[in-house]
Protein backbone atom coordinates (compact mmCIF):
# COMPACT_ATOMS: atom_id res chain seq x y z
CA UNK A 1 0.00 0.00 0.00
CA UNK A 2 1.50 3.42 -1.24
CA UNK A 3 1.75 6.12 1.40
CA UNK A 4 -0.58 8.10 -0.10
CA UNK A 5 -3.46 5.52 -0.23
CA UNK A 6 -3.05 4.49 3.44
CA UNK A 7 -2.87 8.20 4.70
CA UNK A 8 -6.91 8.05 2.33
CA UNK A 9 -7.66 4.85 4.09
CA UNK A 10 -6.59 6.45 7.63
CA UNK A 11 -8.57 9.28 7.11
CA UNK A 12 -11.78 7.53 5.54
CA UNK A 13 -11.59 5.49 9.16
CA UNK A 14 -11.71 8.66 10.93
CA UNK A 15 -14.51 10.06 9.37
CA UNK A 16 -16.50 7.07 9.50
CA UNK A 17 -15.62 6.97 13.28
CA UNK A 18 -16.27 10.44 14.01
CA UNK A 19 -19.57 10.26 11.48
CA UNK A 20 -20.57 7.03 13.90
CA UNK A 21 -20.55 8.86 17.09
CA UNK A 22 -22.18 11.60 15.44
CA UNK A 23 -25.25 9.36 14.94
CA UNK A 24 -25.05 8.01 18.08
CA UNK A 25 -25.47 11.44 19.88
CA UNK A 26 -28.20 12.11 17.86
CA UNK A 27 -30.11 9.10 18.73
CA UNK A 28 -29.56 9.42 22.07
CA UNK A 29 -30.53 13.32 22.48
CA UNK A 30 -33.56 12.88 20.45
CA UNK A 31 -35.39 10.16 22.15
CA UNK A 32 -38.65 11.27 24.12
CA UNK A 33 -37.51 10.87 27.57
CA UNK A 34 -34.24 13.08 26.98
CA UNK A 35 -36.68 15.69 24.99
CA UNK A 36 -39.10 16.14 27.68
CA UNK A 37 -36.45 15.92 30.22
CA UNK A 38 -34.69 18.77 28.62
CA UNK A 39 -38.23 20.83 28.02
CA UNK A 40 -39.01 20.81 31.68
CA UNK A 41 -35.28 21.23 33.02
CA UNK A 42 -35.94 24.61 30.42
CA UNK A 43 -38.75 25.82 31.68
CA UNK A 44 -37.58 25.26 35.28
CA UNK A 45 -34.01 26.98 34.45
CA UNK A 46 -36.03 30.00 32.60
CA UNK A 47 -37.92 30.43 35.47
CA UNK A 48 -34.66 30.98 37.62
CA UNK A 49 -33.14 32.86 35.56
CA UNK A 50 -35.85 35.18 35.65
CA UNK A 51 -35.40 35.46 39.15
CA UNK A 52 -31.50 35.68 39.13
CA UNK A 53 -32.05 38.86 36.77
CA UNK A 54 -34.83 40.36 37.87
CA UNK A 55 -36.44 41.22 35.08
CA UNK A 56 -39.59 40.17 33.80
CA UNK A 57 -40.21 42.70 31.26
CA UNK A 58 -42.69 42.58 27.83
CA UNK A 59 -39.85 40.02 26.33
CA UNK A 60 -39.20 37.80 29.14
CA UNK A 61 -41.42 35.67 28.87
CA UNK A 62 -39.92 34.68 25.57
CA UNK A 63 -37.11 32.54 27.38
CA UNK A 64 -40.38 29.90 28.22
CA UNK A 65 -41.22 29.82 24.30
CA UNK A 66 -38.11 26.97 23.07
CA UNK A 67 -38.90 25.07 25.98
CA UNK A 68 -42.98 25.23 25.40
CA UNK A 69 -41.95 24.22 21.68
CA UNK A 70 -39.68 21.18 23.04
CA UNK A 71 -42.35 19.41 25.16
CA UNK A 72 -45.59 20.49 22.27
CA UNK A 73 -43.36 18.03 19.83
CA UNK A 74 -43.62 15.18 22.33
CA UNK A 75 -46.80 15.21 24.07
CA UNK A 76 -49.48 16.69 21.57
CA UNK A 77 -51.34 19.36 21.17
CA UNK A 78 -53.36 18.88 24.66
CA UNK A 79 -50.30 18.73 26.41
CA UNK A 80 -49.25 21.81 24.41
CA UNK A 81 -51.86 23.85 26.09
CA UNK A 82 -51.04 22.17 29.34
CA UNK A 83 -47.05 23.22 28.91
CA UNK A 84 -48.61 26.80 27.61
CA UNK A 85 -50.37 27.00 30.82
CA UNK A 86 -47.65 25.86 32.93
CA UNK A 87 -45.12 28.31 31.49
CA UNK A 88 -47.44 31.24 31.95
CA UNK A 89 -47.76 30.09 35.35
CA UNK A 90 -44.25 30.19 36.51
CA UNK A 91 -43.96 33.48 34.31
CA UNK A 92 -46.48 34.90 36.84
CA UNK A 93 -45.14 33.61 40.03
CA UNK A 94 -41.77 35.10 38.48
CA UNK A 95 -43.54 38.47 38.43
CA UNK A 96 -44.71 37.82 41.83
CA UNK A 97 -41.12 37.08 43.08
CA UNK A 98 -39.25 39.96 41.89
CA UNK A 99 -42.12 42.21 42.28
CA UNK A 100 -43.30 42.92 38.81
CA UNK A 101 -45.98 45.18 37.69
CA UNK A 102 -49.09 43.04 38.01
CA UNK A 103 -51.09 43.89 34.84
CA UNK A 104 -53.92 41.42 34.03
CA UNK A 105 -54.53 41.80 30.39
CA UNK A 106 -50.75 41.01 30.13
CA UNK A 107 -50.48 38.32 31.58
CA UNK A 108 -53.80 37.13 29.61
CA UNK A 109 -51.85 37.97 26.32
CA UNK A 110 -48.86 35.84 27.42
CA UNK A 111 -50.98 33.38 28.50
CA UNK A 112 -52.77 33.27 25.74
CA UNK A 113 -49.24 33.50 23.32
CA UNK A 114 -47.56 30.31 24.98
CA UNK A 115 -51.38 28.32 25.25
CA UNK A 116 -51.38 28.97 21.20
CA UNK A 117 -48.23 28.36 20.50
CA UNK A 118 -48.01 24.98 22.53
CA UNK A 119 -51.41 23.58 20.74
CA UNK A 120 -50.17 24.89 17.28
CA UNK A 121 -47.15 23.34 17.92
CA UNK A 122 -48.73 19.78 18.72
CA UNK A 123 -50.90 19.38 16.23
CA UNK A 124 -48.04 20.26 13.81
CA UNK A 125 -45.52 17.88 15.95
CA UNK A 126 -48.76 15.18 15.44
CA UNK A 127 -48.95 15.69 11.74
CA UNK A 128 -45.31 15.28 11.33
CA UNK A 129 -45.42 12.25 13.49
CA UNK A 130 -48.28 10.72 11.50
CA UNK A 131 -46.74 11.82 8.17
CA UNK A 132 -43.25 9.93 10.16
CA UNK A 133 -44.80 6.92 11.08
CA UNK A 134 -46.63 6.43 7.23
CA UNK A 135 -43.13 7.16 5.29
CA UNK A 136 -41.27 4.64 8.49
CA UNK A 137 -43.69 2.16 7.19
CA UNK A 138 -43.23 2.16 3.60
CA UNK A 139 -39.41 2.48 4.24
CA UNK A 140 -39.32 -0.67 5.93
CA UNK A 141 -42.01 -2.84 3.29
CA UNK A 142 -39.61 -1.29 0.77
CA UNK A 143 -36.46 -2.53 2.76
CA UNK A 144 -38.13 -5.71 3.52
CA UNK A 145 -38.79 -6.36 0.01
CA UNK A 146 -35.18 -5.63 -1.01
CA UNK A 147 -34.09 -7.67 2.14
CA UNK A 148 -35.93 -10.27 0.39
CA UNK A 149 -34.03 -10.85 -2.49
CA UNK A 150 -31.18 -13.05 -3.48
CA UNK A 151 -28.71 -10.34 -5.31
CA UNK A 152 -27.28 -7.92 -2.99
CA UNK A 153 -28.62 -4.18 -4.06
CA UNK A 154 -27.27 -1.18 -2.99
CA UNK A 155 -27.97 2.80 -4.48
CA UNK A 156 -25.44 5.34 -4.53
CA UNK A 157 -25.00 9.16 -5.14
CA UNK A 158 -23.33 10.44 -8.13
CA UNK A 159 -19.56 10.64 -6.26
CA UNK A 160 -20.31 6.26 -5.47
CA UNK A 161 -20.89 7.53 -1.73
CA UNK A 162 -23.77 4.51 -0.40
CA UNK A 163 -27.27 5.84 0.38
CA UNK A 164 -29.31 2.52 1.30
CA UNK A 165 -28.32 -1.17 0.80
CA UNK A 166 -29.73 -4.56 1.01
CA UNK A 167 -29.19 -7.42 3.71
CA UNK A 168 -28.06 -9.76 0.87
CA UNK A 169 -25.23 -6.91 0.18
CA UNK A 170 -24.19 -5.97 3.51
CA UNK A 171 -23.73 -10.33 4.51
CA UNK A 172 -21.35 -10.05 1.61
CA UNK A 173 -19.66 -7.49 2.50
CA UNK A 174 -18.99 -9.02 5.80
CA UNK A 175 -17.84 -12.26 4.46
CA UNK A 176 -15.30 -10.55 2.64
CA UNK A 177 -14.53 -7.41 4.60
CA UNK A 178 -15.00 -4.88 3.05
CA UNK A 179 -13.84 -1.98 4.76
CA UNK A 180 -17.69 0.48 5.76
CA UNK A 181 -16.52 3.82 4.63
CA UNK A 182 -15.19 5.40 1.41
CA UNK A 183 -17.22 5.02 -1.91
CA UNK A 184 -18.24 1.76 -3.93
CA UNK A 185 -15.34 1.78 -5.83
CA UNK A 186 -12.99 1.90 -3.36
CA UNK A 187 -14.30 -0.51 -1.00
CA UNK A 188 -13.98 -3.06 -4.07
CA UNK A 189 -10.77 -2.29 -4.94
CA UNK A 190 -9.50 -3.38 -1.76
CA UNK A 191 -10.76 -6.70 -2.89
CA UNK A 192 -8.39 -6.58 -6.32
CA UNK A 193 -5.75 -9.11 -5.38
CA UNK A 194 -8.24 -11.80 -4.00
CA UNK A 195 -9.65 -12.28 -7.72
CA UNK A 196 -8.46 -14.58 -10.92
CA UNK A 197 -8.07 -10.91 -12.83
CA UNK A 198 -6.58 -8.64 -10.34
CA UNK A 199 -5.76 -5.89 -13.34
CA UNK A 200 -8.62 -6.36 -14.80
CA UNK A 201 -10.60 -5.91 -11.90
CA UNK A 202 -9.05 -2.76 -10.93
CA UNK A 203 -9.57 -1.60 -14.51
CA UNK A 204 -13.10 -2.20 -14.13
CA UNK A 205 -12.97 -0.59 -10.57
CA UNK A 206 -11.19 2.72 -11.73
CA UNK A 207 -13.74 2.93 -14.95
CA UNK A 208 -16.61 2.82 -12.62
CA UNK A 209 -16.20 5.17 -10.35
CA UNK A 210 -15.61 7.81 -13.04
CA UNK A 211 -18.24 6.99 -15.79
CA UNK A 212 -22.13 6.07 -14.83
CA UNK A 213 -22.90 4.23 -17.94
CA UNK A 214 -25.07 0.81 -17.23
CA UNK A 215 -22.16 -2.05 -17.00
CA UNK A 216 -22.25 -5.69 -16.41
CA UNK A 217 -19.23 -7.81 -15.27
CA UNK A 218 -18.35 -10.91 -13.83
CA UNK A 219 -14.97 -12.45 -11.68
CA UNK A 220 -13.99 -15.22 -9.82
CA UNK A 221 -11.90 -14.88 -6.56
CA UNK A 222 -9.35 -17.35 -6.33
CA UNK A 223 -9.11 -18.11 -2.55
CA UNK A 224 -12.59 -19.43 -2.61
CA UNK A 225 -13.77 -20.10 -6.28
CA UNK A 226 -16.74 -18.14 -5.86
CA UNK A 227 -18.21 -16.23 -8.99
CA UNK A 228 -19.81 -12.68 -8.72
CA UNK A 229 -21.90 -11.32 -11.61
CA UNK A 230 -22.42 -7.40 -11.13
CA UNK A 231 -24.87 -4.73 -12.76
CA UNK A 232 -24.73 -1.37 -12.44
CA UNK A 233 -26.96 1.63 -13.89
CA UNK A 234 -27.94 5.20 -13.78
CA UNK A 235 -31.17 6.08 -11.51
CA UNK A 236 -32.94 9.64 -12.99
CA UNK A 237 -34.77 11.77 -11.13
CA UNK A 238 -38.26 12.95 -12.96
CA UNK A 239 -36.82 16.11 -13.88
CA UNK A 240 -34.15 13.98 -15.86
CA UNK A 241 -31.38 14.66 -13.62
CA UNK A 242 -28.95 12.08 -12.35
CA UNK A 243 -29.87 11.03 -8.52
CA UNK A 244 -27.17 8.58 -8.34
CA UNK A 245 -26.44 4.53 -9.71
CA UNK A 246 -28.12 1.33 -8.57
CA UNK A 247 -25.10 -1.34 -8.21
CA UNK A 248 -26.36 -5.39 -7.87
CA UNK A 249 -24.36 -7.91 -7.03
CA UNK A 250 -25.29 -11.73 -7.58
CA UNK A 251 -23.36 -14.68 -7.18
CA UNK A 252 -23.29 -17.02 -9.72
CA UNK A 253 -21.11 -19.71 -8.55
CA UNK A 254 -23.10 -23.01 -9.06
CA UNK A 255 -24.30 -21.90 -12.54
CA UNK A 256 -20.67 -21.83 -13.76
CA UNK A 257 -20.01 -24.69 -11.67
CA UNK A 258 -22.41 -26.40 -13.52
CA UNK A 259 -21.65 -25.14 -16.99
CA UNK A 260 -18.09 -26.35 -16.19
CA UNK A 261 -19.54 -30.05 -15.58
CA UNK A 262 -21.64 -29.86 -18.60
CA UNK A 263 -18.23 -28.73 -20.73
CA UNK A 264 -16.28 -31.32 -19.61
CA UNK A 265 -19.27 -34.00 -20.33
CA UNK A 266 -19.35 -32.62 -23.53
CA UNK A 267 -16.47 -33.19 -24.37
CA UNK A 268 -15.84 -36.37 -22.83
CA UNK A 269 -18.63 -38.14 -24.45
CA UNK A 270 -18.05 -36.78 -28.10
CA UNK A 271 -14.49 -37.12 -27.54
CA UNK A 272 -15.57 -40.98 -26.61
CA UNK A 273 -18.03 -41.71 -29.33
CA UNK A 274 -16.04 -39.98 -32.04
CA UNK A 275 -13.47 -43.43 -32.17
CA UNK A 276 -16.36 -46.38 -31.94
CA UNK A 277 -18.38 -44.20 -34.09
CA UNK A 278 -15.30 -44.15 -36.84
CA UNK A 279 -15.36 -48.21 -36.73
CA UNK A 280 -19.18 -48.45 -37.35
CA UNK A 281 -19.04 -46.48 -39.92
CA UNK A 282 -15.73 -48.06 -41.28
CA UNK A 283 -18.04 -51.80 -41.29
CA UNK A 284 -20.91 -50.06 -42.93
CA UNK A 285 -18.71 -49.28 -45.54
CA UNK A 286 -17.89 -52.60 -46.20
CA UNK A 287 -20.66 -54.09 -45.76
CA UNK A 288 -22.08 -51.78 -48.55
CA UNK A 289 -19.69 -52.77 -50.78
CA UNK A 290 -21.62 -56.48 -50.55
CA UNK A 291 -24.96 -54.82 -50.33
CA UNK A 292 -25.77 -56.89 -53.47
CA UNK A 293 -25.15 -60.50 -51.61
CA UNK A 294 -27.09 -59.50 -48.78
CA UNK A 295 -30.84 -60.92 -47.93
CA UNK A 296 -33.86 -58.44 -48.01
CA UNK A 297 -33.86 -58.56 -43.93
CA UNK A 298 -29.84 -57.56 -44.05
CA UNK A 299 -30.13 -54.84 -46.32
CA UNK A 300 -32.82 -53.08 -43.76
CA UNK A 301 -30.55 -53.69 -40.77
CA UNK A 302 -27.56 -52.22 -42.59
CA UNK A 303 -30.20 -49.17 -44.04
CA UNK A 304 -31.29 -48.89 -40.03
CA UNK A 305 -27.45 -49.35 -39.10
CA UNK A 306 -26.47 -46.29 -41.63
CA UNK A 307 -28.90 -43.79 -40.73
CA UNK A 308 -28.00 -44.21 -37.32
CA UNK A 309 -24.65 -43.87 -37.66
CA UNK A 310 -25.42 -40.77 -39.69
CA UNK A 311 -27.49 -39.18 -37.12
CA UNK A 312 -24.54 -40.00 -33.97
CA UNK A 313 -22.28 -38.53 -36.10
CA UNK A 314 -23.93 -35.41 -36.66
CA UNK A 315 -24.66 -34.87 -32.54
CA UNK A 316 -21.02 -35.61 -32.17
CA UNK A 317 -19.86 -32.98 -34.96
CA UNK A 318 -22.55 -30.54 -33.11
CA UNK A 319 -21.09 -31.00 -29.77
CA UNK A 320 -17.80 -30.58 -31.03
CA UNK A 321 -18.65 -27.50 -32.65
CA UNK A 322 -20.62 -26.15 -30.10
CA UNK A 323 -17.55 -26.57 -27.25
CA UNK A 324 -15.33 -24.76 -30.56
CA UNK A 325 -18.08 -21.93 -30.08
CA UNK A 326 -17.80 -21.66 -26.59
CA UNK A 327 -13.74 -21.11 -26.43
CA UNK A 328 -14.19 -18.52 -29.35
CA UNK A 329 -12.03 -21.41 -31.76
CA UNK A 330 -14.69 -21.39 -34.43
CA UNK A 331 -12.94 -21.74 -38.15
CA UNK A 332 -13.86 -19.74 -41.38
CA UNK A 333 -12.95 -20.42 -44.69
CA UNK A 334 -14.16 -17.25 -46.25
CA UNK A 335 -14.85 -17.20 -49.69
CA UNK A 336 -17.27 -16.30 -53.29
CA UNK A 337 -20.39 -17.77 -52.65
CA UNK A 338 -24.14 -17.74 -53.35
CA UNK A 339 -26.81 -17.36 -51.02
CA UNK A 340 -29.52 -18.44 -53.50
CA UNK A 341 -27.05 -22.18 -54.59
CA UNK A 342 -26.70 -22.74 -50.61
CA UNK A 343 -30.36 -22.45 -50.08
CA UNK A 344 -30.72 -24.83 -53.89
CA UNK A 345 -28.39 -27.35 -52.22
CA UNK A 346 -30.16 -27.17 -49.19
CA UNK A 347 -33.71 -27.88 -49.93
CA UNK A 348 -32.41 -30.31 -53.15
CA UNK A 349 -31.05 -32.56 -50.03
CA UNK A 350 -33.74 -31.66 -47.22
CA UNK A 351 -36.62 -32.94 -50.52
CA UNK A 352 -36.43 -36.70 -49.81
CA UNK A 353 -37.51 -35.91 -46.51
CA UNK A 354 -40.26 -33.47 -47.58
CA UNK A 355 -41.69 -36.14 -49.57
CA UNK A 356 -41.77 -38.70 -47.25
CA UNK A 357 -43.70 -36.85 -44.60
CA UNK A 358 -45.73 -35.22 -47.13
CA UNK A 359 -44.72 -31.60 -46.33
CA UNK A 360 -44.76 -28.82 -49.32
CA UNK A 361 -41.21 -27.34 -49.51
CA UNK A 362 -40.82 -24.43 -51.85
CA UNK A 363 -37.87 -22.62 -52.78
CA UNK A 364 -37.97 -18.69 -53.66
CA UNK A 365 -34.96 -16.80 -54.93
CA UNK A 366 -34.80 -13.58 -57.10
CA UNK A 367 -31.35 -13.77 -58.78
CA UNK A 368 -27.80 -14.06 -57.81
CA UNK A 369 -26.73 -12.92 -54.24
CA UNK A 370 -22.75 -12.46 -53.92
CA UNK A 371 -21.11 -13.01 -50.45
CA UNK A 372 -17.99 -13.43 -48.89
CA UNK A 373 -18.73 -16.29 -46.65
CA UNK A 374 -17.85 -19.45 -45.52
CA UNK A 375 -19.99 -21.97 -47.88
CA UNK A 376 -19.79 -24.77 -45.81
CA UNK A 377 -20.77 -23.24 -42.78
CA UNK A 378 -23.62 -21.35 -44.14
CA UNK A 379 -24.74 -24.97 -45.60
CA UNK A 380 -24.55 -25.91 -42.52
CA UNK A 381 -26.87 -23.22 -41.04
CA UNK A 382 -29.37 -23.92 -44.10
CA UNK A 383 -29.52 -27.63 -43.17
CA UNK A 384 -30.07 -26.91 -39.75
CA UNK A 385 -32.89 -24.36 -40.45
CA UNK A 386 -34.88 -26.66 -43.08
CA UNK A 387 -34.44 -29.63 -41.03
CA UNK A 388 -35.86 -27.89 -37.81
CA UNK A 389 -39.09 -26.74 -40.18
CA UNK A 390 -39.55 -30.00 -41.66
CA UNK A 391 -38.79 -31.76 -38.20
CA UNK A 392 -42.13 -29.86 -36.42
CA UNK A 393 -44.46 -29.09 -39.61
CA UNK A 394 -47.38 -32.08 -39.39
CA UNK A 395 -47.67 -34.08 -42.31
CA UNK A 396 -49.94 -31.80 -44.99
CA UNK A 397 -47.91 -28.44 -43.99
CA UNK A 398 -45.55 -26.76 -45.77
CA UNK A 399 -41.97 -24.96 -45.21
CA UNK A 400 -40.98 -22.01 -47.54
CA UNK A 401 -37.18 -20.84 -48.20
CA UNK A 402 -36.79 -17.23 -49.24
CA UNK A 403 -33.73 -15.80 -49.95
CA UNK A 404 -34.02 -11.78 -51.54
CA UNK A 405 -31.61 -8.57 -51.31
CA UNK A 406 -33.10 -5.82 -49.13
CA UNK A 407 -31.08 -2.77 -47.95
CA UNK A 408 -27.61 -3.79 -49.13
CA UNK A 409 -28.09 -6.97 -47.54
CA UNK A 410 -29.18 -10.88 -47.95
CA UNK A 411 -32.02 -12.31 -46.48
CA UNK A 412 -32.66 -15.36 -45.89
CA UNK A 413 -36.48 -16.89 -44.33
CA UNK A 414 -37.64 -20.21 -43.42
CA UNK A 415 -40.86 -20.33 -42.83
CA UNK A 416 -43.18 -23.54 -41.78
CA UNK A 417 -46.90 -23.85 -40.97
CA UNK A 418 -45.64 -26.32 -37.93
CA UNK A 419 -46.30 -26.36 -34.15
CA UNK A 420 -44.97 -23.66 -33.58
CA UNK A 421 -43.41 -22.41 -29.86
CA UNK A 422 -44.63 -20.94 -26.48
CA UNK A 423 -44.39 -17.20 -26.51
CA UNK A 424 -43.02 -17.26 -23.05
CA UNK A 425 -40.04 -19.65 -24.37
CA UNK A 426 -39.20 -17.65 -27.01
CA UNK A 427 -36.28 -16.06 -24.67
CA UNK A 428 -34.29 -19.59 -24.18
CA UNK A 429 -34.45 -20.75 -27.68
CA UNK A 430 -31.04 -19.69 -28.64
CA UNK A 431 -29.59 -21.58 -25.26
CA UNK A 432 -27.72 -24.53 -25.20
CA UNK A 433 -29.72 -28.01 -25.19
CA UNK A 434 -32.85 -25.80 -24.94
CA UNK A 435 -35.84 -27.89 -26.32
CA UNK A 436 -39.52 -26.17 -26.94
CA UNK A 437 -42.26 -27.76 -24.74
CA UNK A 438 -44.17 -28.10 -27.54
CA UNK A 439 -41.43 -30.18 -29.07
CA UNK A 440 -40.87 -32.41 -25.48
CA UNK A 441 -44.89 -33.42 -25.53
CA UNK A 442 -45.06 -34.47 -28.66
CA UNK A 443 -41.38 -36.81 -28.55
CA UNK A 444 -39.80 -34.93 -31.26
CA UNK A 445 -36.37 -36.10 -31.46
CA UNK A 446 -33.49 -33.64 -31.11
CA UNK A 447 -30.34 -32.10 -29.15
CA UNK A 448 -31.31 -28.20 -29.08
CA UNK A 449 -27.98 -27.42 -30.39
CA UNK A 450 -29.17 -26.59 -33.83
CA UNK A 451 -30.04 -22.61 -33.17
CA UNK A 452 -26.97 -21.87 -30.89
CA UNK A 453 -25.05 -23.54 -33.90
CA UNK A 454 -26.86 -21.35 -36.52
CA UNK A 455 -26.43 -18.34 -34.68
CA UNK A 456 -22.70 -18.55 -34.03
CA UNK A 457 -21.91 -19.04 -37.41
CA UNK A 458 -24.70 -16.25 -38.21
CA UNK A 459 -23.29 -13.95 -36.44
CA UNK A 460 -19.64 -15.00 -36.74
CA UNK A 461 -20.37 -13.94 -40.58
CA UNK A 462 -21.07 -10.25 -39.47
CA UNK A 463 -24.57 -11.16 -39.21
CA UNK A 464 -28.19 -11.31 -37.46
CA UNK A 465 -30.67 -13.86 -36.63
CA UNK A 466 -34.45 -13.90 -35.25
CA UNK A 467 -37.15 -16.02 -34.65
CA UNK A 468 -40.96 -15.38 -34.41
CA UNK A 469 -43.39 -17.55 -33.60
CA UNK A 470 -46.99 -18.55 -32.81
CA UNK A 471 -47.62 -21.84 -31.36
CA UNK A 472 -50.24 -23.66 -33.12
CA UNK A 473 -49.56 -21.69 -36.40
CA UNK A 474 -45.71 -21.77 -37.34
CA UNK A 475 -42.66 -20.58 -36.66
CA UNK A 476 -40.38 -18.32 -39.08
CA UNK A 477 -36.51 -17.68 -38.85
CA UNK A 478 -35.09 -14.89 -40.87
CA UNK A 479 -31.32 -14.60 -41.16
CA UNK A 480 -29.50 -11.35 -42.61
CA UNK A 481 -26.10 -11.18 -44.07
CA UNK A 482 -23.81 -8.54 -45.35
CA UNK A 483 -23.88 -8.89 -48.67
CA UNK A 484 -20.16 -9.08 -51.03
Amino acid sequence: MTVSSAAGHYAGERRYTFARILRALAAILLRRPVLLALGTLGLLGSFAGLIAVGDTGRLAASAFVPWVIVLASQVGPNGGAIAGLGATALYAIAVVEVGGPHDAVALTVRMAALTAIGLGTGLVSRRISSDAQELQATTALQGALLDSTLDGICLTDPDGNVLLSNAPLRRISLEFGLPPFGTVSERLLTLADRTTEPDRFKERMLALATNLEPSSDEFEFGDSGRVFRGYTAPVWKADGSILGRIWTLREVTSDRHLERLRDAFVAAVSHELRTPLTSISGFVEMLEDEEETLGDAARSYLDVIRRGTTRLQRIVEDLLLVAQIEADRLELRIGATDLGKIAAAAVEEARPTALEKEIELELHTNGALPLAADAGRLGQVLDNLVSNALKFTLPGGSVAVTVRGADGRAVLEVADTGIGIPKDEMGQLFSRFYRASSATRRAIPGTGLGLVIARAIVEAHGGAISLDSNEGQGTKVTVSLPLA
